[in-house]
């Protein structure tokens, strides 16, 4: 019997309408566009203004895109992943729901949340999925609706942050594309450092909680930077030398978008030329889980059959890590 590797087959993406740029920001917050571009290379964001649509809108939106194009049919997928820090809900996982929503009736879905390395840590599970041998046809999304965890009064949050979701399709592969490495890892440490404090069981919701203005996104940006600087630029430069990549192997960089210098760290300790380092962050902002299948979306007409692609992402908690991957297709 070959060997199965588990390959990315198909992508879609979607971003809301509203464009928040920086321009607008400084109207909200002591700041300035060429203080947000010089420090994180972030021009302007997607947001999801509808107060009664969330991130499963999103995820809908993605998915149906990467069904159009791809000509999938719902009834043949699997399994749909959901990688999101900002569920609908509680409990309800959201991903149950968008399976259902887009008809996809005959999958069994769920929730996977690891902050900004959801959808990377997605990837693994997706493509373990796969190489059981028991599934065909396994739909990752990577959506979230951060301004509904943003406070617009916080300029060390609100300028970051975007709105948006992208899907990839994983199927069994047999010549050999797809992943072929993974190194991933995580750090309580974190927990301090990058989190919403309450509405969870160890704070859970009440009226102190919210005057204390306790539910949106808090960080210690200086700290997170510094972790963020080291293992996303630690571990591309590991899974490369544990499979014997040079920069001339690796034909694209895909990293998490949650700042230029973090991803020119990361490039630079890789030594890989500018041309090769794949960056949307300018138009999107960090949308968290969204930012790798964006990438991906933004950038498949690049792709050729056999293309060696390293991830890289960093998140809260801290967790963070790269995949190795190659390329299985041309676009049409």
């Amino acid at each position: 019997m070959n060997t199965i590797t588990a390959a990315i087959t198909a992508v879609g993406a979607y971003v809301p309408d509203f464009v928040l740029t920086n321009k607008a920001l400084e109207t909200m917050v002591d700041t300035n566009d060429e203080w947000i571009t010089s420090r994180t290379g972030i021009k302007e964001r997607r947001i999801l203004k509808d107060e009664d649509k969330g991130t499963s809108f999103l995820a809908i939106k993605a998915a149906q895109d990467l069904m159009a194009k791809a000509n999938i049919n719902p009834l043949e997928i699997d399994l749909l992943i959901m990688a999101t820090a900002t569920p609908d809900m509680p409990v309800a996982a959201t991903g149950v729901y968008v399976a259902t929503e887009i008809g996809a009736i005959n999958a069994f879905a769920f929730d996977l949340q690891a902050a900004c390395s959801s959808f990377l840590y997605g990837m693994s599970t997706a493509a373990a999925y796969i190489q059981s041998g028991r599934y065909k046809k396994v739909l990752l999304i990577g959506a979230d609706k951060m301004s509904s965890i943003v406070d617009y009064k916080d300029r060390s949050t609100c300028i970051i942050f975007g709105d948006g979701a992208g899907a990839v399709l994983f199927e069994p592969n047999y010549e050999g594309f797809g992943l072929q490495d993974e190194y991933l890892r995580s750090d309580g440490i974190g927990r301090d450092f990058l989190k919403i404090d309450a509405g969870g069981s160890l704070n859970p919701t009440s009226v102190k909680t919210i005057e204390g203005n306790r539910h949106n996104i808090i960080q210690d940006g200086k700290t997170v930077f510094k972790y963020a600087v080291v293992n996303m630029a630690d571990s591309s430069e590991l899974i490369m030398k544990r499979n014997n990549l040079t920069n001339d192997d690796v034909n694209w960089l895909v990293p998490h978008q949650a700042n230029k210098r973090i991803i020119d760290a990361t490039a630079n300790r890789m030594n890989l030329e500018d041309s090769k380092v794949l960056m949307n962050i300018e138009k999107y902002g960090n949308t968290t889980s969204a930012t790798l299948p964006l990438v991906l979306s933004d950038f498949e007409h690049l792709f050729k059959k056999g293309d060696t692609l390293i991830f890289a992402a960093f998140g809260g908690g801290f967790t963070w890590g790269s995949i190795y991957l190659t390329w299985a297709y041309d676009k049409k």
